[in-house]
């Protein structure tokens, strides 16, 4: 299993939750391959690509990485309540509509969402009962490392990315929001240590 850790992204202070209807960051999937047959944690998986204003980057197709959509098909779309959770982040919208959880869900896999802080608190508040866990970086200073070898951001959106990461992870240490934090300084490490905590959860995690 552990050769699948060459597919882990550098973006590891995100937040991802699973359960029932599973929810669970899909920067994971840069660990494991979420195609839908993947057995690497014994359970069938689905991704759930949400909504984003954002423009794609290179590389990124419509309906693989995300739903590219309008800043007025997403408001839109907010007043008609169709998202189970929309925050905002780097200045962009991004959602988990409830139809795209309902179309992962009646295939019987477990769903996949990537989502953001205020997504979390949103998630929170509804009857999921979402299992979570927080994958951090050891530091702000190792963050900031990491994004800048990606080269792939210019320097206002990598600082705009480090003051939200600071934000999260002071989030993360509050009392009963997650189950179990990982702190990735050594891959290898934390990728096991997922798994085993993806393999003892994941067992209540049935769809429904």
């Amino acid at each position: 299993m552990l050769s699948q850790v060459e597919k882990f992204g550098q973006e590891d202070w995100r937040i991802f939750y699973m359960n029932t209807i599973w929810i669970f960051n899909k920067k994971l999937g840069k660990l494991v391959d979420f195609d839908g047959s993947n057995d690497t944690f014994g359970l069938a998986i689905g991704v759930v690509d949400p909504d984003t204003t954002r423009s794609p980057r290179t590389g990124e197709q419509n309906g693989r990485e995300y739903h590219f959509t309008s800043k007025a098909d997403f408001e839109r779309m907010i007043g008609e309540d169709a998202f189970v959770e929309h925050a905002v982040f780097g200045g962009n919208r991004y959602g988990t509509s409830k139809a795209a959880i309902k179309d992962v869900a009646a295939t019987g896999k477990i769903c996949i969402l990537d989502i953001e802080m205020e997504g979390v608190k949103q998630i929170k508040k509804t009857d999921l009962g979402a299992r979570c866990l927080f994958l951090s970086p050891p530091s702000l200073k190792v963050l900031e490392e990491r994004l800048r070898g990606r080269e792939t951001d210019d320097e206002e959106a990598i600082r705009k990315r480090l003051d939200k990461a600071a934000v999260e992870m002071e989030f993360g240490k509050e009392e009963g929001v997650f189950d179990r934090v990982v702190v990735n300084d050594q891959l290898d490490r934390a990728f096991a240590e997922v798994s085993e905590w993806v393999a003892d959860e994941g067992r209540f995690g049935q769809p429904v």
